[in-house]
């Protein structure tokens, strides 16, 4: 059972949350930050509430900052979920650029509370298992530069990967654009015995047809104009070691017959030569198409389909893989936040909200992208939604799927789909927002605060 610490002064509310709580979480109760922080230590929760109006200073906040500090201090992994009155949204909002997970404001509707303490608990176990692969303790066998997941479908392709390493047959790799096909085959040559030896990748689709023959297969001194001498093809190249042939559904049918001859009778021809030329390369081709209907139409050769897929690894979507989406996007974050020399250290709610439910039509490629640009146009040290620079119609693809929200999260997240939208076609005029929107200027203010979008109020026009 998972551990909570309730840090609250009124004994009715923490007996309230302790009664209510018990049967999810170990819960555990302290009045004030000197009691509380000792109790941290020992237990070491993952999840805890603080009030912000904390003993000697109840009817203000700073006791309880200082508290958020020192807990983020000794335990800065912990998600701290500040309790306020409707009247702190603002310290809350402050708390959370401080480094609380959260907020919530009183009075306790339990139901609510329990969602956000299970999305925290959920979140934080998804850190975890990010820090145990940042640290390569991988259970599945596989360096954190590569492959990483946690999912079903992905332990099936990591359990592919490991029985075919070790042999010498081919294997075809398919799954969309962006689903990282390469480290798959790259991994594969990692846990072969060629792994000594090259991995020469080749991408059939980006070179020229009538340039792809003499990049594969080299060329012999006056083959054609502009051959002054002769050069090895990337086949060649992968003498005793591995040949990866991405995106092999591009190849044309006169190549697919000489790759074809290739795999047979392991030699091949370079161009304008006669000479027969033994190779002994491991062969892994990877496409993006539906090989198995090309063969059907006859784009594909489907003897080659057979030689080239005695082993056929099919990469899941993103979108299909849960709770990797978060998995990766910590990677990425904390990799582009070394890398660029920025302090980031997490995703704020709505972020993670934001990930877990956008399609991700660029799959892990597209992932690492938003990433990266979030960790070079953020000043803060928490991602949030602007910083991953999805448009507004994507958010409501995204982030507004409801199935899995509480009714507080689908109204807040409504209620800022609408300001955003009325702000746009009002084009920053603050006025016009608030008059289209049937609120106060005042009221269109706190919502744009409340909603950390204030980037808005930076670009109002005079």
């Amino acid at each position: 059972m998972e551990k909570l610490v309730i840090i609250e002064d009124n004994q009715e509310i923490s007996n309230q949350l302790r009664w209510g709580l018990a049967k999810e979480y170990e819960v555990f109760v302290a009045c004030d930050r000197m009691e509380a922080l000792p109790l941290i230590k020992k237990h070491t929760p993952k999840v805890i509430t603080l009030d912000l109006g904390l003993p000697p200073d109840e009817a203000g906040c700073e006791e309880g900052f200082q508290c958020l500090e020192e807990i983020l201090q000794k335990t800065p992994s912990a998600k701290v979920i500040m309790i306020t009155g409707n009247d702190e949204r603002e310290n809350a909002l402050r708390a959370v650029q401080c480094g609380a997970y959260d907020y919530y404001c009183k009075p306790f509707d339990l139901p609510e509370l329990k969602v956000i303490l299970k999305r925290a608990f959920h979140l934080a176990a998804i850190e975890n298992e990010n820090s145990r692969l940042q640290s390569n303790i991988d259970l599945h066998g596989f360096t954190t530069g590569g492959i990483i997941g946690t999912s079903p479908r992905m332990l099936g392709v990591f359990s592919s990967i490991r029985k075919v390493a070790s042999s010498e047959v081919a294997v075809l790799i398919t799954g969309e654009s962006g689903t990282g096909k390469e480290l798959v085959a790259r991994a594969i040559h990692e846990l072969n015995p060629r792994k000594s030896k090259s991995f020469i990748a080749i991408n059939c689709g980006a070179i020229p047809e009538n340039l792809l023959e003499a990049e594969l297969f080299g060329y012999e001194k006056g083959a054609f104009s502009g051959a002054n001498t002769r050069v090895q093809g990337k086949v060649e190249y992968a003498h005793k070691g591995t040949l990866f042939l991405d995106e092999i559904g591009e190849l044309p049918l006169n190549l697919q017959v000489k790759l074809l001859r290739f795999l047979q009778e392991k030699t091949i021809q370079r161009v304008g030569g006669r000479e027969d030329i033994a190779v002994d390369a491991r062969i892994i081709a990877a496409t993006n198409r539906n090989i198995v209907k090309e063969t059907e139409t006859g784009a594909f050769r489907e003897d080659l389909y057979y030689r080239i897929s005695v082993i056929h690894i099919k990469l899941p979507p993103l979108r299909d893989r849960g709770e990797d989406i978060t998995l990766l996007a910590n990677f990425f974050l904390r990799r582009c936040s070394h890398q660029f020399g920025k302090k980031i250290h997490r995703f704020s709610p709505d972020s993670v909200k934001l990930l877990e439910s956008y399609e991700w039509p660029g799959n892990v490629r597209e992932l690492e992208n938003k990433v990266q640009r979030a960790v070079i146009m953020s000043d803060s040290s928490i991602i949030e939604p602007e910083a991953l620079d999805f448009s507004l119609k994507t958010a409501k693809e995204g982030i507004h799927s409801f199935a899995n929200l509480s009714l507080r999260d689908a109204r807040d997240m409504v209620e800022r789909e609408m300001v955003i939208a009325a702000i746009e076609n009002q084009k920053n005029n603050m006025a016009k927002t608030a008059e289209v929107l049937g609120i106060s200027r005042p009221t269109l203010y706190d919502l744009v605060k409340k909603h950390n979008i204030a980037k808005f109020l930076e670009q109002e026009p005079a």
